[in-house]
């Protein structure tokens, strides 16, 4: 659960550093790690531009589970608790 509440923090994390409108910053404690990034940030981009910070951390979860089958092999080891 622990995993799965670092890796929200982190999808959110990478939605707001990747949305021009957005005008703050979450720290980078709250980031996640530069690998969970390389890992999943394309994958937020590419399945789940429709979420929005505001919408909460598992609404990134919630998008890159609904498209697991489409995503990257490294993204779905960091979902699933792994290292990338």
């Amino acid at each position: 659960m622990k995993s799965r509440l670092a890796l929200a923090l982190f999808l959110v994390a990478a939605a707001v550093s990747t949305a021009a409108a957005q005008s703050r910053r979450q720290s980078t404690d709250e980031m996640g790690t530069p690998e969970q990034r390389a890992a999943c940030g394309p994958d937020v981009r590419r399945f789940c531009p429709h979420v929005k910070p505001e919408e909460g951390p598992f609404a990134y979860l919630n998008c890159l589970q609904a498209h697991r089958e489409k995503l990257r092999p490294v993204c779905v080891r960091v979902i699933d608790g792994g290292s990338p």
